[in-house]
């Protein structure tokens, strides 16, 4: 199917058409921005190294991880194998998405690559699947919601050394964030049986192993446990068959 459109080039229209789509996710990321880059600052980084780490990673769950685990103390390689574990889901979505992409160079699958993100990825896809909808639509939903986050989570890392420590709930912001993906994510018993699972074995490591190595272990073996349960039921099912 040829998703290009009348509109192939960057036109006012599709410009037009791609802020359409992206204001809400804009507007999410302004006020989660704004959150992130509040606790950045209190994190112990500058307004240029939250602009930096939003332009460079522009990966939401990932720069609250790693803004936590900075003001923590953590060293360098715990920060990149943690935030590379969080953000592989990127492969899924970015194989999903490309075959409405054959169409792109190596240079325009590279920038599309840079701009995919959650909220995104599911404008996009949406759209995608509906039809009337080409890359240069989606790229501009991309762009604009990348600079919407750039800019939420500066002004955020200014406003940080106004704002007091636990004011407007924000030192439960990372909290709150990944407890609201956690339930999104959870469809069936077996996902809720890992989530439990990689809870209580973070827990535990977190008392017996010093450091935080304790989310990439607990991540990795409840993720494997949950592996093997599922092949053993797709396993007795063929069976039954």
């Amino acid at each position: 199917m040829n998703h290009s459109s009348s509109d192939d080039n960057f036109s006012a229209a599709t410009i037009k058409k791609g802020f359409a789509a992206a204001w809400p996710v804009c507007l999410g990321y302004a006020a989660i921005g704004l959150a992130f880059g509040v606790i950045a600052r209190k994190s112990g980084l500058h307004p240029l190294e939250v602009g930096l780490m939003s332009l460079l990673v522009y990966a939401g769950s990932s720069q609250f991880i790693a803004a936590a685990m900075i003001g923590n103390g953590a060293g360098i390689l715990p920060i990149v194998l943690t935030t590379f574990v969080v953000n592989l889901r990127h492969l899924l979505m970015s194989s999903s998405l490309s075959v409405y992409l054959r169409e792109l160079n190596a240079p325009q699958t590279a920038l599309f690559a840079y701009g995919i993100t959650d909220e995104s990825f599911a404008v996009n896809s949406a759209r995608f699947r509906q039809g009337n909808w080409n890359w240069q639509t989606a790229l501009v939903v991309n762009h604009i919601s990348n600079f919407a986050w750039i800019a939420s989570t500066i002004a955020g890392s200014m406003l940080g050394s106004f704002v007091p420590d636990g004011a407007l709930g924000l030192d439960y912001a990372l909290t709150a964030m990944f407890i609201c993906l956690l339930v999104f994510q959870l469809r069936d018993s077996l996902q809720i049986v890992v989530a439990l699972l990689s809870g209580i074995i973070a827990v535990i490591i977190a008392l017996v192993v010093p450091g935080n190595y304790y989310v990439i272990l607990a991540s990795f073996f409840a993720a494997t446990v949950g592996l093997i349960i599922r092949r053993k039921k797709q396993s007795g099912k063929n069976h039954e068959r």
